[in-house]
């Protein structure tokens, strides 16, 4: 049986400065909804996340900002940070782990600077102090996906993979010394192994 990750959800004292701020950095409102009493419920959406994020009043026994290294994953680390710039989020700048693997809690063994795909991190924090990361991944490892279900969430990140595979396809024409008028063929299997972890084109 799949079980996919539907819903996180984030504790906030204030849900109305909670929402201006995800609504502000681009996540789309699916839902802001009142019942009794105190309770209300509100959903967002980060762009092209198949799973979405709800905080609001009595959805959670959670103290606010005590949510912490909730991720979301990038495929260029750089312009996320600036456009989290952009939209008052202070991110952190890019840094990667000193041991290599994952990153530490808090702030411990930050070296600053990119360090590839898997490697590639920033922070920032929401008004109450949930703490977010953003990982760049670019290609993923062997086994992480079904290349049988290979999908993009968004045009942009189709976009993206199409300009990593227009510059891959520039290097195996300048190997083969000629132009390739199966391209399509050559750019699809491409985009299939960059999602699946599995062998690119030669």
């Amino acid at each position: 049986m799949d079980m996919k990750l539907e819903v996180v959800v984030v504790p906030v004292a204030d849900v109305d400065r909670a929402k201006d701020f995800y609504t502000t950095l681009g996540w789309r409102l699916d839902a802001d909804v009142t019942g009794e009493g105190d309770f209300r419920v509100v959903q967002v959406t980060p762009p092209g996340s198949p799973a979405s994020v709800i905080f609001g009043s009595s959805v959670t026994g959670q103290a606010p900002g005590s949510a912490q290294g909730l991720h979301l994953i990038v495929d260029d680390i750089k312009t996320a940070h600036d456009e989290l710039a952009q939209h008052g989020a202070h991110p952190s700048d890019v840094f990667h782990d000193a041991g290599g693997v994952f990153h530490h809690a808090g702030s411990d063994a930050r070296v600053p600077g990119p360090d590839g795909s898997y490697g590639s991190f920033l922070s920032f924090s929401d008004p109450d102090g949930n703490g977010w990361l953003l990982q760049e991944v670019t290609t993923r490892l062997p086994g992480r996906l079904d290349p049988a279900a290979t999908t993009f969430s968004s045009a942009d990140d189709l976009a993206s993979a199409l300009r990593r595979a227009e510059a891959a396809h520039g290097e195996h024409e300048a190997r083969t010394g000629a132009a390739d008028p199966d391209w399509p063929d050559w750019y699809a299997r491409y985009l299939v192994s960059e999602q699946a972890g599995t062998e690119p084109p030669t």
